[in-house]
């Protein structure tokens, strides 16, 4: 049995390992997403591209091994693409994401269904030591809704209606349909081509 050559997210939540994971085995089962345990790089960038930039390249000169690195959140149309590269820490720095939705939720208040427009977008880097970076981004387009529904996923999704979700938050979708759309999936479908030379 042939062993499976390892890429390692930058991150420490087991979550987006887990999500990454599923989406990564789909098309390159060949790979194993494995988590970081090293030290958190200060997320100083203002765009999400810096950050993930920032993340991958600490992680492979850490690890040693080709990274990948994740920075996403939720751009709503109204508030000008806010809460954007702001996402985790929307209600402060304790990144409580009931807090952040909750918050965002209430400051949407008054705001309509048509205008509660908004997207889920990832951005990924990958860096291999001593050797190339690139960037890929996926959007994935939807609204808010008014309340939380749904008990899969993490974050914004009980939050979060996707375009072709049904009506559906995406924390509703399972993981196979929600890996099968995602703003991630679509950002890792443009990355895979990247990934043949590992």
């Amino acid at each position: 049995m042939t062993e499976r050559r390892r890429i390692v997210l930058a991150t420490h939540n087991a979550h987006k390992v887990e999500e990454f994971g599923a989406i990564v085995a789909a098309t390159r089962p060949d790979l194993e997403v494995v988590g970081y345990d090293g030290p958190e790089p200060v997320e100083d960038g203002v765009t999400f591209a810096q950050n993930a930039l920032i993340k991958a390249r600490a992680a492979a000169a850490h690890t040693g091994l080709p990274a990948m690195a994740d920075d996403s959140g939720i751009s709503v149309d109204v508030l000008g693409g806010s809460p954007g590269v702001f996402s985790a820490y929307w209600a402060g720095h304790r990144k409580d994401g009931v807090a952040n939705y909750e918050l965002l939720l209430d400051q949407l208040s008054d705001i309509a269904d048509p205008h509660r427009s908004a997207q889920f977008v990832s951005t990924i880097a990958l860096v291999v030591p001593g050797g190339d970076e690139h960037v890929v981004e996926g959007v994935w387009p939807g609204r808010l809704a008014t309340a939380p529904a749904g008990a899969n996923g993490f974050g914004y999704d009980p939050v979060f209606v996707p375009d072709d979700a049904d009506g559906r938050t995406a924390a509703e979708l399972t993981p196979t349909e929600k890996n099968a759309t995602s703003h991630r999936a679509r950002a890792f479908t443009s990355l895979g081509p990247l990934l043949t030379a590992l």
